[in-house]
């Protein structure tokens, strides 16, 4: 087999921001697996918050490529390799490289439900809450929100996404923002305004004071949670778990940690890094039955790939499988 990788950057509608700060593109690596006629294609996005970068991976996933090419296996880079963005671009082009050299598809050979369309969460970036107000408005055929908060006027930003559309179902997203103190004190306040679910409310290395709160409202780990083994100490501090493949380390492992979750009791938050289509294509496959999914990066794209995802009036609907899976 050949392996190759190289960088892409693909440019957003607008700023987007949440409470470590904004982004104005969307910085890729895509592998690219061949062999005879058959090409299998895999993105990654490495993440500055897990000490990732482009530059990291592309070199992690060049070392295992000079390595393995001739045997490299999802198993193989599943119990030799960390869960990393470079295992996940890899184990994703894994997958659609089989799936395209035996004239199927992914969700087949994993023994997956087909993908279905499914109802998505639209994300609004953190803004002040009279910008939050026109961004919901102009979201209003969505059902579901997602609002992006940090450290101030959090509160007042719920109320004006509440007041722009008061039948969205809304849930929000802190992304380690606060301390205990504040999340206890939101949590009447966010009842009142109809909030649905709370993702992250604190940082990853404190949150083991959730276990001594009564939340009426249902928590989500993302940053704390990345693997199996989390769960177990997790547990009786949330109650969904958001699985995406950059932490997962790819396709492979995230099947097995939908499964552990839910077989815990626990339910399932499906999500991504801001990505593009060939990203979420494989995200798309554990939407069956997750409580919450968070795929909607293709409406902040300026520009999304050939035969994306498309998300209209709420829906997510798979990508065309020319381009994955």
């Amino acid at each position: 087999m050949k392996i190759s990788a190289h960088q892409e950057s693909w440019a957003l509608k607008s700023a987007f921001s949440i409470s470590r700060g904004s982004k104005t593109q969307v910085d890729v690596v895509v592998v690219k697996i061949e062999s005879g006629s058959a090409v299998g294609m895999g993105e990654s996005i490495p993440y500055p918050r897990y000490n990732q970068t482009v530059e990291q991976t592309l070199n992690a996933v060049q070392v295992i490529a000079e390595k393995h090419a001739d045997h490299l296996s999802r198993d193989f880079l599943r119990h030799n390799y960390p869960p990393d963005a470079a295992r996940n671009a890899l184990d994703c082009a894994l997958w659609d490289f089989e799936a395209k050299k035996n004239n199927t598809s992914v969700w087949q050979l994993a023994g997956l439900a087909p993908p279905v369309p499914v109802v998505g969460a639209y994300s609004l970036s953190l803004d002040p809450p009279e910008q939050l107000a026109k961004s919901a408005q102009a979201a209003r055929n969505f059902p579901l929100l997602k609002v992006k908060l940090g450290k101030n006027q959090v509160i007042e930003s719920i109320r004006a996404v509440r007041m722009a559309c008061p039948e969205a179902r809304i849930i929000v997203d802190a992304n380690e923002a606060w301390d205990i103190d504040t999340f206890v004190e939101y949590i009447p306040q966010f009842v009142e305004l109809g909030v649905e679910m709370i993702e992250q409310p604190l940082p990853a290395d404190e949150d083991e004071a959730l276990e001594d709160i009564d939340c009426a409202i249902a928590i989500c780990a993302d940053e704390s949670f990345h693997r199996v083994s989390d769960l177990k100490r997790l547990a009786n501090r949330y109650d969904i778990f958001n699985i995406k493949l950059d932490k997962t380390g790819g396709l492979t492992e995230a099947i097995e940690v939908a499964r552990a979750v839910r077989s815990d009791g626990k339910k399932v938050m499906v999500g991504s890094m801001m990505a593009t289509s060939l990203g979420l294509a494989p995200a798309m496959l554990l939407t069956v039955d997750a409580e919450y999914i968070d795929l909607d990066s293709p409406v902040w794209l300026a520009k999304d790939r050939p035969g994306g995802i498309q998300f209209e009036n709420g829906l997510l609907q798979q990508a065309d499988q020319t381009l994955w899976g």
